[in-house]
């Protein structure tokens, strides 16, 4: 009599790809829209099917085993293609939809490109909803892999192998009030280095500054910290003994709304690829599809609506 082959449930499947995205038992019962303890039996027959305990609890997680690690990569593919499958007979449809994406940016992503990008999800879908999670670059890998954040737009290279699209290439100049002595004599580098320099503290760039001023021997100690790119305008623009090294895109939108000019470093910085990222995992395969062509078509050489940080309007004279 010939040997049966192993069957595994659909259900089971899904139930361990949730597992093994969320570390926990209760955040995959609620995307499964099961019970708990459905989950814990899911998991049971799973575990005799593979003679494997697939995740052990630590803590207030659900660490997967090798073995469930292994396997994962397998399940999830095949759940995509299943789910792809079905989504051609039951097609995602924005018009009617009230899906709920999230969406990791940093905070110059908020100010500058959300705007077009939720512009033309509610263009097409006027009951979805967008969340921005503010971008940890060190949790970014583990969000798309789990699913916590469907979309992220960065310009620093990330560890996995994530689907990535390039958005755009940003250069950097120097930023200073129109009264800055670099504002008209021009920044030669001896002037750029012995400016008084602002920088903001969680600037992705700075790697990429501090390496090209070690390639040229020098080096820059700042006059002042600030949290928050939106601090600089006001800053910059009432003092002038300071300057700023921003992105083109950052500078060009604030130089039209404060009084603040830019120009040329005196030294060669390369670029940085700015980059959308989409998350592995399988839920709401044809939703995600969707997201990510329509924030592709938004935000793929968008210039950034930057010059949103706007200067405060003149008073009237007449008021």
């Amino acid at each position: 009599m010939p040997r049966r082959e192993p069957f595994m449930d659909l259900n089971l499947v899904r139930t361990f790809v949730a597992v093994h995205e969320t570390r926990n038992l209760t955040v995959a019962a609620a995307r499964l829209y099961v019970s708990q303890p459905a989950v814990s039996q899911a998991l049971a027959k799973l575990r005799r099917a593979l003679g494997d305990p697939l995740f052990e609890r630590t803590g207030r997680t659900m660490e997967p085993t090798p073995l469930a690690q292994s396997v994962y990569p397998g399940f999830r593919d095949s759940l995509v293609a299943v789910d792809r499958a079905l989504d051609a007979v039951h097609t995602f449809d924005p018009r009617t939809s009230e899906h709920r994406f999230r969406v990791a940016m940093s905070e110059l992503g908020e100010i500058g490109y959300f705007p077009a990008l939720f512009s033309a999800v509610r263009t097409q879908a006027p009951g979805v909803s967008v969340d921005v999670v503010p971008l940890d670059l060190d949790r970014l890998p583990g969000w798309l892999g789990r699913g916590t954040v469907d979309l992220a737009v960065t310009s620093l290279p990330l560890t996995g192998s994530f689907e990535h699209e390039v958005l755009k290439f940003e250069g950097y100049v120097a930023l200073m009030g129109r009264g800055h002595p670099l504002a008209t004599q021009g920044a030669d580098l001896p002037g750029y280095l012995q400016a008084h320099h602002a920088v903001v503290s969680g600037d992705s760039g700075r790697p990429t500054l501090e390496a090209a001023l070690r390639r040229v021997g020098a080096s820059i100690t700042p006059a002042a910290t600030v949290n928050h790119f939106a601090s600089l305008p006001p800053l910059l623009a009432t003092r002038d003994d300071l300057i700023a090294t921003v992105p083109v895109s950052i500078a060009a939108g604030w130089a039209t709304s404060w009084p603040l000019a830019m120009r040329e470093l005196p030294f060669e910085l390369v670029g940085a690829e700015v980059s959308l990222l989409k998350r592995t995992t399988a839920p709401h395969a044809a939703a995600l599809d969707w997201f990510h062509r329509t924030a592709l078509r938004a935000l793929r050489g968008e210039p950034g609506e930057f010059s949103a940080i706007g200067a405060p309007p003149t008073p009237d004279p007449q008021d």
